[in-house]
């Protein structure tokens, strides 16, 4: 008789991963869906009914930077990301690997460096509220806690791949450039 594995083994954890993907991009799609049909409100509203709505403002605007900051740390993939790639797709593999080494250690140095005083300007907030909804400001804006903890985690991953020797997948050239 043989004992079930206690751990997961390798394409177990890749599947779950792909699942939280997927359900990071779900929510992404659902504050677009969210801030378009308050933006819509608000133009039917004020234009149609001349009865302007506050509060779907302010939905679109929590929206869309939720939507910016949570695409950021959970949707967007390496590949994905803007660069300007002049120099550096002109660089070998080796010279590519530097720069991620490189940018990896300052964006993890930098984001580190300040995630004490944004999560003490975010704790802060809650004494704040907002002026339609009246939601604590600090439940509003902690996705950029969060945010600035994916980035460190990711650019630290990057820069550990980096030093293994594999360089980030992205596109280069064929309009990758900005």
């Amino acid at each position: 008789m043989t004992m079930p594995n206690k751990h997961l083994d390798y394409d177990t954890w890749v599947e779950r991963a792909r699942w939280l993907r997927r359900r990071a991009d779900n929510i992404s799609a659902l504050l677009l869906l969210a801030m378009f049909l308050c933006f819509m409100l608000q133009i039917v509203a004020r234009y149609v009914f001349n009865y302007p709505l506050g509060w779907t403002e302010e939905v679109s605007v929590l929206c869309w930077i939720w939507c910016t900051l949570w695409g950021a740390a959970f949707v967007l993939r390496e590949k994905d990301e803007v660069r300007f790639d002049i120099i550096y797709s002109a660089a070998s593999e080796n010279t590519r690997r530097i720069f991620t080494i490189i940018t990896g250690v300052i964006a993890v140095a930098l984001f580190s460096i300040a995630l004490p005083a944004v999560y003490s300007y975010v704790a802060f907030l809650k004494v704040e509220k907002s002026a339609y909804l009246g939601i604590r400001l600090d439940y509003l804006y902690c996705i950029y806690v969060i945010f600035s903890v994916a980035a460190i985690i990711r650019y630290a991953a990057l820069t550990v791949f980096a030093i293994r020797g594999k360089a980030p997948d992205i596109q280069i050239g064929a309009g990758s450039a900005l």
